[in-house]
């Protein structure tokens, strides 16, 4: 059972557990040093104050993923469009949590007036993202080769757009 909140500023430890395993472990993200929960905690911070910031929390009130949107780009032409991003504790997969996080996020944006698009910006080889934004009706508008280089690989990124308003 996994129910959906707002974020906490107490929750950026856990958070930052979560995220770190994805720095240190996986080419899902391509970042490359792990964050101290002060770094994290700045930034979801800055998120939660201008957009959707959640947390999905198991029946035993463990945090199990997080998902929030956050600016897409600088220029103030871009402010109709936030880009998404979503990570699940790796013992929550497979078990309809990133599946909840995102729908919940999709119909938060959907409540915001200001937003029109959402983008997900994703490494091509990550099929659990990718088939988890087309269901929830993300098209991939584009993809880029070798953007990125982690861990000695270089990486494609796919980018799916959904519209939202």
């Amino acid at each position: 059972m996994i129910s959906i909140r707002k974020y906490r500023p107490d929750d950026a430890g856990r958070i930052t557990e979560i995220y770190n395993h994805y720095i240190t472990h996986t080419t899902i993200t391509f970042e490359t040093e792990p964050l101290t929960v002060e770094e994290m905690s700045a930034r979801l911070d800055s998120i939660a104050a201008e957009y959707p910031l959640l947390v999905a929390e198991d029946a035993d009130g463990c945090i199990a993923g997080y998902a929030y949107a956050h600016q897409w780009k600088q220029s103030r032409a871009y402010r109709p469009t936030a880009e998404t991003t979503l990570y699940v504790d790796s013992r929550h997969q497979g078990h309809g949590t990133g599946t909840a996080l995102l729908r919940r996020l999709i119909e938060e944006c959907r409540c915001d007036a200001s937003l029109h698009a959402l983008i997900a910006c994703i490494t091509a080889d990550n099929a659990i993202s990718r088939r988890l934004h087309e269901r929830e009706g993300f098209l991939p508008v584009s993809e880029f080769k070798a953007v990125g280089l982690k861990f000695g690989r270089r990486l494609d990124v796919v980018d799916y757009e959904l519209i939202v308003g």
